[in-house]
Parts: structure tokens; C-alpha cells; sequence
């Protein structure tokens, strides 16, 4: 009961600009007014790594649920943890989040100023056919994220590498065999939970059978429902039923599944119907960045956010331009294109986890 009391004062305190503003994590440059980028490729050489008094106040215009941190946001331990500490502070509470898979994807085991576990890939773990040892990477991963404030990572990779052709997931993924990966999914994710770090299955319903980059450009699944049960599902379904409590949508079309050609982020019946009905997943679901090509050409800012809330998204992941998607997401709850109802359902679950991460705020 007394929960739920917390969460009422906390939406009454929110108003309707701070829960909107809780739907999205945004790169750390999306809250800098001096940066202006069109393309991600552009942020490295500005080196942010430390709040500025503009984002302090455009955090009050713009106050994000969260902030994704990417390498080039990371120069070494003094300045990563001043950074933390200055980001969680800034309106809106925001989660600190990074992609820290174990293996190329490494923000910070990728930096020779840090003093950590580094991994050959998560295949190569999953070559040992020992769960526990997934168990140890996903442990030793969220310690050091732990100690540097970081809550969220966007891991393990879920995905079963089944084609060949694949030039995204790759060694990222455990294992092109389904029944090999699920329990090294399953065992990282716990590993990560152990070490005080929320976990992050992605990228649903699997990346490992597509041709193409999201990044770059369309990418699409032939399978259908029941040759993703058979497959892919294994792992989400071995990772929810281990507690992740966040599962990451692609820019995926499954077409033999839905019926279109609209992404799974933008998919009522994959969120909705699959995820949640069928696999009966109750945590947050959160976009694939909506700056990547595959929605960025083909939707504007603020249609993508409206899109992927609709279809079943609670976490709208690094719009191209957050102005122009929160302002689109507001301008939709206030004429009632999203309801209340709904707007509120997502933000009760983002602060529920935030109470979750954080018992003592």
C-alpha cells in the first residue's frame, strides 16, 4: 500500500510534462544546446563528459527519464563517476544506462584507463557450454557498472545468431543454436541482477535472422510466430522468466507474423499480442534508438515516439530530436490521441523500477 501512496505523490508531483519527459532516455548530447547533429557518427569529437549549466536547464524544460552513456561520454574513473553523480541529479531523476554486452560492445571495458574484466565476445562464453560462466560475466560486468553508477545495461543479447549472412549481431550473440543460448541468457541476466545492475534483453522478436543493419536501413524476419517459439523465444522467455525486467524492441518487420511491414517497435501485435499476452512479460519494454535509419527515414521524430508508444513501447530510446518527439508525444496525450490511462500505466512501471534500483531515494 504504501508503495502505491509513493507512486501517487510521485505522478501528482511529475505533472504531465515530467511523466512525459519519463518515457524517453536520450544520449547525454540531446540535453547539450551547444551540440546540434544530424547523424550520431558527428558526437565523438565534441568529448561530452561532464554536465553543463545548459543542460541543467534544458533538463527542466526537457526532464528524461534517463541517459544512455556511450563511450566517447567516458574519459576515465574520476571523470565517469562526477559525471554519474551530476546526471542523476539533473530533473527527472534520470536512470544511467549503458551497453555493456561483454565483448566489442564495451563502453567501458573498451577504455585502456579502466582496470576491468574484458571479454573476447559472449559466443565465446557460450562456446563453453557452461551457464555458469555466463553467470560470472553478467556478474563481473555489473559490478564495475555498480561502481560506476551505471543502473541499466542494455544486455545480454538475445538473439541466436542463425544467419550466416547476419552483419550486426554476430559473436554478440550466445550461440546460433536456441537451446544453447536461452540458459546462457538466463544465467547472464542473474549474474547482472546479483551486482545491482537491471539487465536488458534484446533485441526482440531477434535481430539473428536478418540480412540488414537497423542502423543503417530496413531489416526484416521471414519466420513466423511459430518458428520464433521454436527459436528465437527460447532465450526472451528463459531471460523474462530469470527477471529482466526490461526487454528491448528492434526496428524488425515480421511480416509473416503481423502482416506488415511496420517495425516490432511500432508493432501492437508483437508488443502487445506476443510479448506481453503470449510471453507474458509485465516489466518495460524500450525502443531500439529511434535515430537509427530503419526509423529515422521513414518516420519523423515526433510520428516515431507517438508510434511506438501506441503500439505497446513504455521507453522511447534516443530520438533524433527529443524536442521535436516529446513535444509530439505531449501534443498527443493533450488532444487525446494517447490516452491518460495509458500514459500513466508506462510511467507507473518506470517509477516502480526506479523505486526498485533506488530504495533509499
Amino acid at each position: 500500500m504504501e508503495t502505491d501512496l509513493t507512486l501517487d505523490r510521485e505522478m501528482a508531483a511529475l505533472g504531465l510534462r515530467g511523466q512525459v519527459g519519463q518515457l524517453f532516455i536520450v544520449r547525454p548530447e540531446a540535453l547539450e544546446p551547444a551540440i546540434r547533429y544530424a547523424e550520431d557518427s558527428e558526437l565523438p569529437p565534441y568529448r561530452l563528459q561532464s554536465v553543463s549549466e545548459g543542460m541543467r536547464r534544458r533538463a527542466e524544460e526537457y526532464p528524461v527519464g534517463g541517459v544512455l552513456l556511450f563511450g566517447h561520454n567516458i574519459l576515465d574513473e574520476k571523470q565517469l563517476d562526477r559525471f554519474t553523480k551530476d546526471l542523476r541529479a539533473l530533473p527527472g531523476a534520470p536512470l544511467l544506462c549503458m551497453d555493456e554486452e561483454g565483448g566489442r560492445v564495451s563502453r567501458i571495458a573498451g577504455n585502456p584507463a579502466f582496470d576491468v574484466p574484458v571479454y573476447e565476445s559472449m559466443a565465446a562464453v557460450g562456446a563453453s557450454g557452461n551457464p555458469q560462466r555466463a553467470y560470472e560475466a553478467g556478474f563481473s560486468i555489473g559490478t564495475y557498472l555498480h561502481r560506476y553508477g551505471i543502473e541499466v545495461d542494455f544486455a545480454p543479447v538475445a538473439d541466436v545468431n542463425t544467419n550466416p549472412e547476419n552483419i550486426v549481431i554476430g559473436s554478440r550473440a550466445f550461440s546460433d543454436k536456441p537451446a544453447a543460448a536461452a540458459p546462457m541468457v538466463a544465467a547472464f541476466v542473474r549474474g547482472l541482477s546479483a551486482a545491482g545492475v537491471t539487465g536488458c534483453l534484446k533485441h526482440f522478436p531477434g535481430h539473428g535472422d536478418t540480412r540488414t543493419d537497423t542502423h543503417f536501413g530496413f531489416a526484416s524476419t521471414g519466420k513466423n510466430w511459430a518458428q520464433m517459439l521454436d527459436c528465437e523465444m527460447l532465450s526472451f522467455r528463459a531471460g523474462i522468466a530469470a527477471g529482466a525486467s526490461l526487454v528491448m524492441a528492434a526496428h524488425i518487420a515480421a511480416p509473416a507474423v503481423t502482416g506488415n511491414d511496420l517495425p516490432a517497435t511500432m508493432s501492437p501485435a508483437l508488443l502487445q499480442d506476443k510479448l506481453r499476452g503470449e510471453l507474458g512479460f509485465e516489466g518495460l519494454v524500450v525502443t531500439d534508438a529511434l535515430e537509427m535509419h530503419a526509423v529515422s527515414r521513414r518516420f519523423s521524430n515526433a510520428e516515431a515516439a507517438v508510434r511506438a508508444f501506441l503500439a505497446g513501447a513504455d521507453i522511447l530510446l534516443c530520438p533524433q530530436n527529443l524536442q521535436e518527439a516529446f513535444e509530439g508525444v505531449l501534443r498527443a496525450v493533450e488532444d487525446g490521441s494517447i490516452p491518460r490511462g495509458r500514459l500513466e500505466c508506462s510511467v507507473r512501471r518506470i517509477l516502480a523500477l526506479k523505486r526498485k534500483i533506488r530504495p533509499q531515494a
